[in-house]
């Protein structure tokens, strides 16, 4: 529940419901990119926090607990547990999302890049090029456009899982926020009045 979408979870049933179905799918997206990434490179990546006890740990945590309130911030049972460890620096510094952590100018600059390369005529026809799987936003298109020169099957297009969503939530959680329900954005910048560098 580290997301900042999180942030707007009505209750500890709902926030415990998305924390189970983005487990349940780590293999379509964060375990399945990383997997590839490093195996291109003959690297075997290893991920602690998806040790089978770690995790039987952590789903046992009452939500209630580990919603983000009353001056709490995501992670907090974990940032708690490593106080003694770490720097006050690192500890209670906001989370970022991977494609965040890499510098937000890395994404201003995508964003920049794919208003050029895509226009407002390629995005509203896209379903008729890319019918399976359409894109939502520019920079969706963008990708399929690459990925569509390497694998133009309609096979490869149903490989790849897209669903509505927002910072990495799942379709579900964008009924918890009104704002959330016109945004497709994968970037945690974009939940506005929670990230400290969110879009203006």
């Amino acid at each position: 529940g580290g997301y900042l979408y999180f942030h707007k979870a009505p209750n500890a049933k709902e926030f415990r419901e998305e924390t189970v179905r983005k487990l349940d799918k780590l293999h379509q997206y964060d375990c399945l990119r990383a997997n590839k990434s490093l195996a291109a490179w003959g690297i075997e990546g290893r991920v602690p926090f998806l040790d089978k006890e770690f995790i039987d740990v952590a789903m046992n945590i009452n939500p209630e607990d580990k919603m983000i309130k009353n001056g709490r911030i995501e992670k907090w049972v974990l940032r708690e547990a490593f106080k003694d460890y770490l720097p006050e620096s690192v500890l209670w510094r906001q989370k970022e999302q991977f494609s965040d952590g890499v510098g937000y100018s890395w994404i201003d600059s995508l964003k920049d890049l794919v208003s050029k390369e895509v226009s407002d005529h390629n995005l509203e026809n896209a379903s008729k090029i890319y019918p399976i799987n359409t894109p939502r936003n520019k920079e969706e298109y963008y990708y399929r456009s690459i990925f569509n020169n390497h694998f133009p099957s309609d096979a490869s297009a149903m490989s790849v899982p897209s669903v509505p969503s927002v910072a990495c939530s799942t379709p579900q959680a964008l009924e918890w926020d009104e704002a959330f329900k016109n945004m497709n954005d994968p970037s945690g910048r974009s939940i506005s009045n929670i990230h400290n560098k969110s879009y203006e």
